[in-house]
């Protein structure tokens, strides 16, 4: 039975993923080890990974790659998120991981990142699902792609990731001032408004939204609704209380917040304003919570997995 995994080193952790493919079953778990990083901690001003940092993803490479019961039991695909992509120092980081653990760290542009997002979101949405926007906030930034089939008609990935933002514009220990907090929502209206065709939620389409950020936000709203089945749905009228609620504490309490963990605690204001940014651009009035992302795109594509594939066999079988 065939077998294939990622590697999937972000801000926050490296996570290994072995899956495999049997019937009834798309992508069936087989091994999982995850690596917890703090690698927005090791940056400097210019976005480059400190010695501690590189040598951070190192150790968390190489112990998720050992960690694995069968190695050669299936293809592995290591990448690297934006936090390393988009570092000054990219390449000297992914040489000295390949280096010392024997392991080439890849990585994908943006647009990529979005195109395997809506390859996944299609895929956990099911064959029957129509016309589809997907939404994904990382820490670098925010991608955005819609279409009608397997593959995505429009990708866009923009700079507006949680943790670009909080580092820019939501810096210390402090909980924002109201002037502040206009000035963070007027750049990303203008932002957003900049992009040539956006897509926009008509009638019909379905909006997933893919990301830690977007989960924990439903969390958080479906805890304050005292509704956990909620949780995989988002209204706008949520995000917006959801921001006001993070921006009124301090970033050291906001992870005591019902849905926000303490590791994205920081970034989490940035987060919610974003999405509530996003979701008002593309005039969606909800976002549908989709668990899968990037990761089960790369994991789906290797296994050769599409929607219309597997419409085919569950039609023949």
């Amino acid at each position: 039975m065939r077998q294939a995994g990622v590697l999937d080193v972000g801000c926050h952790s490296a996570l290994l993923t072995v899956v495999r493919r049997r019937p009834g079953a798309v992508l069936e778990p087989v091994f999982s080890r995850k690596v917890r990083l703090r690698l927005h901690e090791t940056l400097d001003h210019k976005g480059r990974l400190d010695r501690a940092g590189m040598r951070s993803v190192e150790r968390a490479v190489a112990e998720t790659v050992a960690a694995n019961p069968r190695p050669r039991g299936a293809e592995v695909f290591a990448f690297a998120t934006s936090v390393i992509r988009d570092a000054p120092n990219r390449d000297a980081i992914i040489a000295h991981v390949a280096r010392t653990t024997g392991t080439r760290l890849r990585v994908l542009t943006g647009e990529e990142e979005a195109r395997l997002a809506y390859v996944a979101a299609r895929q956990w949405a099911g064959p029957a699902v129509g016309p589809l926007l997907v939404l994904d906030i990382g820490g670098g930034t925010v991608e955005i792609a819609s279409g009608t089939g397997d593959q995505p008609h429009t990708v866009h990935s923009l700079p507006l990731g949680a943790r670009r933002i909080t580092r820019d514009w939501l810096p210390g220990n402090t909980a924002p001032s109201p002037r502040r907090l206009a000035e963070v929502r007027k750049y990303l209206r203008q932002s957003l408004e900049a992009v040539p065709d956006l897509p926009r939620a008509e009638a019909g389409l379905r909006v997933l939204a893919c990301s830690k950020t977007f989960e924990q936000l439903a969390r958080l709203a479906a805890a304050r609704g005292k509704a956990p089945r909620a949780r995989r749905q988002l209204t706008l009228p949520q995000l917006r209380t959801a921001v006001d609620l993070l921006a009124g504490a301090k970033p050291s309490r906001r992870g005591k917040l019902p849905g926000i963990s303490q590791h994205r605690a920081e970034q989490s204001l940035a987060g919610a304003l974003i999405a509530q940014a996003l979701t008002e651009a593309c005039g969606a009035k909800s976002v549908e919570i989709c668990p899968w992302s990037t990761r089960e795109g790369l994991l789906l594509e290797h296994l050769g997995v599409t929607a219309t594939t597997v419409a085919r066999s569950r039609h023949t079988g």
